[in-house]
């Protein structure tokens, strides 16, 4: 019995050994995991850090809108802290494969589900980090024309001169022709005045000469245009083209319309009108 219970007594100790050795393994690969997943946590947030000084210095040299400013560093850092995340569990041996595969699928279903919307999304933030345009421009695009009042992340809202509210998707407009009427100082103003045959035109140039000249609008830098257009089928087209500041041109393009038309009046110089000659055949 005695050698029986030393025999017992010795395997017991053995088995604690065992386990002990097999703790003591563990507690060694469980503590080199956790350091090296304290290791790329720290490395991990000194770099999104480093990243999100980096994205916002960025938009503050583009003069990215500081609203914008906030929203695009805010979804950076969310982005690259699930990034860091991920790498931490799966350093601490914790399998992440079906963790992935699940997210993988949830976002492959979202985004067909909301394709169009993440395209707009996507197209929102080029139209925000490039500016195309910004609040406050004229601009056309997509058919329509108008005031940028807001830009969304979806949206891009416009208000057109008759006080109508339209939201362009900003997928069509990052993706899309845009015309600008607001980037730049000074636009060209047009006009295609028509007068009747047998006007002298040196008078009808001279005239117009001088109703630019009277508007300090007008810039003298590039010097007005003026010139025989075309020979039409009832008249003759003079055009007109004249340089001003962006803010002038629609007051400009209607005030010369009244103008011209006084003045010619004045100066005796017809305007053409459609007409029709009936020759009546004598009995």
């Amino acid at each position: 019995m005695a050698v029986f219970a030393v025999q017992a007594s010795e395997e017991g100790f053995s088995k604690l050994q065992i386990f002990m050795q097999q703790l003591i393994d563990w507690g060694v690969g469980a503590g080199g995991r956790i350091i090296g997943a304290a290791i790329i946590f720290v490395v991990g947030r000194f770099l999104i850090s480093f990243i999100k000084k980096l994205v916002s210095k960025l938009l503050v040299k583009r003069n990215i809108d500081a609203s914008i400013q906030s929203f695009v560093k805010s979804l950076v850092n969310i982005l690259l802290t699930i990034l860091l995340i991920i790498a931490v569990i799966g350093k601490l041996g914790v399998e992440t494969t079906s963790f992935a595969a699940l997210l993988a699928s949830a976002g492959v279903a979202i985004g067909m589900a909301l394709s169009g919307n993440l395209q707009n999304f996507a197209g929102g933030l080029i139209v925000l980090l490039f500016r195309p345009f910004k609040v406050g421009d004229w601009i056309e695009s997509q058919g329509v024309s108008g005031t940028v009042r807001e830009i969304q992340i979806f949206h891009t809202i416009l208000t057109t001169s008759d006080n109508k509210v339209i939201y362009i998707p900003n997928g069509a407009l990052s993706s899309g022709t845009v015309t600008n009427y607001s980037r730049e100082d000074t636009r060209r103003v047009e006009w295609i005045i028509g007068v009747e045959y047998g006007e002298n035109y040196d008078k009808v140039e001279g005239t117009v000469r001088r109703v630019l000249a009277a508007d300090s609008r007008v810039l003298d830098t590039p010097e007005p245009f003026v010139a025989l257009h075309a020979l039409d089928a009832s008249s003759v087209n003079v055009v007109i083209r004249v340089w001003v500041k962006s803010s002038d041109y629609w007051g400009v393009y209607f005030d010369m319309n009244k103008t011209i038309y006084t003045v010619f009046n004045e100066e005796g110089i017809g305007f053409p009108f459609p007409q029709l000659t009936v020759h009546q055949a004598k009995d």
